[in-house]
């Protein structure tokens, strides 16, 4: 198992019921004492019922991840699509701000919104994601961010790799064969000059503001037959991973299934999309490198988390020497499925 410091260390150990409560009444919000914690492991995240009877969602960002400049263009980025009539939900604006902070924390305040995973196996609900991932890539060209990273090989993946290795965070047993895997992978990714920031010759493939992680668990789906009040569809949370990078980035994550299925379901999305803005075809053969490059990120990334006490808590089984031996298969996989046709739709 990777090493990791006592739980005294951990970013966390400071923020208790009552500090929460406190940095919501610092910025006028006044809860009943009712909270609870939602899913989020970078960060914590809770549902708090107000006095008024209102519903709110508290952000506390991890400490040491992203510097204010950074936050506040996720910030503006959701304003934008919120300007834009985009059901993205956002932080709102209190005392003039949407960045607070208290008791060593940066914390941001949303509206609570219900509803459940979207059914990506339905033609139609892919198709109306489809359509609102288009309409939040049409806003994300209108600017670039200056302040937060690209997603590219460098970040994702070389760091990644060089990381691991450096802090001994693969077992001697597996660790010749997940490197030599990792940088296999790493050549071929290099391939693919959108991703480690070159030009291509002609016409090179944009990279635009992406909501960045648009996996199933950050699309709320309200159903149509909710009261009119409730407005059905989607809605995308969470923009903490808002990155600079090519629109497929925000596709590949709703595809799952046999190679049949995904460009099925890759169809649909795009005919959805294309309603309001056009999709580079060129940007499929970047499907399985950045699968690849999510892959590296996210070992690293809980190796890095693992001084937090709810990593070991949520992921017991991360560092095991069977834990990287599936990582390996899962390396060759991505090899083999990078040197294949791209989708075609």
């Amino acid at each position: 198992m990777p090493e990791h410091d006592s739980a005294a260390a951990h970013p966390y150990q400071s923020l208790t019921p009552d500090v929460v409560m406190d940095a919501l009444a610092s910025v006028g919000l006044f809860g009943d004492g009712r909270q609870m914690a939602l899913s989020s492991y970078e960060n914590r995240v809770y549902q708090l019922h107000l006095e008024d009877g209102a519903v709110v969602v508290a952000k506390f960002y991890r400490p040491g991840r992203w510097h204010a400049d950074q936050i506040l263009e996720e910030h503006a980025f959701a304003q934008e699509l919120m300007a834009a009539e985009i059901p993205v939900v956002g932080p709102l604006v209190l005392n003039g701000n949407t960045l607070h902070h208290f008791g060593g924390f940066a914390f941001s305040v949303s509206p609570w919104r219900g509803g459940r995973l979207p059914e990506l196996d339905d033609p139609d609900v892919l198709e109306w994601v489809g359509r609102f991932l288009a309409r939040i890539h049409a806003v994300g060209t209108v600017q670039v961010f200056k302040h937060r990273p690209a997603l590219d090989l460098a970040s994702f993946g070389i760091a990644s790799r060089e990381w691991l290795l450096a802090h001994d965070q693969v077992p001697l047993d597996v660790q010749s064969r997940w490197a030599k895997a990792s940088q296999q992978a790493i050549d071929l990714i290099a391939d693919h000059a959108c991703l480690t920031g070159e030009l291509i010759a002609g016409q090179p493939m944009q990279r635009i503001r992406l909501h960045g992680d648009c996996h199933p668990g950050n699309i709320l789906w309200t159903p149509l037959e909710l009261p009119a009040s409730a407005l059905p569809g989607p809605h995308f949370v969470d923009l903490d991973d808002a990155r600079m990078g090519p629109a497929v980035q925000d596709l590949w994550m709703l595809l799952s299934g046999d190679r049949q299925q995904r460009a099925r379901q890759l169809g649909t999305l795009v005919d959805g999309y294309e309603q309001f803005r056009p999709f580079d075809r060129r940007e499929l053969v970047l499907i399985e490198p950045l699968r690849t490059l999510r892959l590296l990120h996210y070992s690293a990334w809980l190796a890095r988390r693992w001084h937090d006490p709810t990593f070991p808590m949520h992921f017991p089984w991360f560092g095991s020497s069977d834990y990287w031996q599936g990582q390996v298969q899962m390396l060759q996989e991505q090899i083999e499925a990078m040197q294949e046709e791209p989708l075609v739709v």
